[in-house]
């Protein structure tokens, strides 16, 4: 009997996992973007109260009156390393040291359960404090990847889950 019900149990739990995984993914995008927006407002605001963009993210934390509590790592990464956004693209060693950060994106190559900004891979999931990037939109306006359409529409949404059909039926949409 002791046996059967363990049987009966471990099935159960073998059906709740995927949820329990897509739960956790849920989470780990919601803190993304969290942390994606308070380091791009936060490099706003750097370039509001200095006139330049920072050339290192821990020049952030070092303005007064502080404009972020942390800097906060990449969630959907195990080292937690950005991928930073410059204003200039770096020579051809790739090092981008002492360059002006406009923003920050991670380097996660994974697809993603909710669509954001149009895209559906975190690497594309831009956090941007300028709009004008290489000729590439980094703001929110069309050219950050959204398709055309009225505003309001499912098309325009920033945000949305991809189950949701991209509309206000799947909640937020920011």
């Amino acid at each position: 009997m002791l046996l059967g019900a363990m049987m009966v149990m471990g099935i159960l739990m073998t059906k709740a996992m995927p949820s329990v995984v897509t739960e956790i993914q849920r989470d780990q995008e919601e803190e993304l973007i969290f942390r994606g927006e308070s380091i791009r407002n936060a490099i706003k605001r750097f370039k509001a109260i200095t006139g330049q963009y920072p050339p290192k993210l821990e020049d952030l934390l070092r303005v007064r009156p502080p404009i972020i509590r942390q800097l906060y790592k990449d969630p959907m990464t195990h080292e937690g390393d950005w991928d930073l956004i410059t204003q200039v693209q770096p020579g051809a060693s790739g090092d981008k040291t002492g360059l002006p950060i406009v923003g920050v994106r991670s380097h996660s190559q994974k697809d993603s359960l909710k669509v954001y900004r149009g895209k559906t891979l975190y690497s594309d999931w831009v956090f941007s404090a300028s709009d004008d990037l290489f000729g590439i939109g980094g703001g929110m306006g069309m050219s950050q990847g959204l398709v055309g359409g009225t505003p309001g529409s499912p098309a325009n949404n920033q945000f949305s889950d991809k189950g949701s059909g991209g509309g206000s039926a799947g909640g937020k949409s920011y």
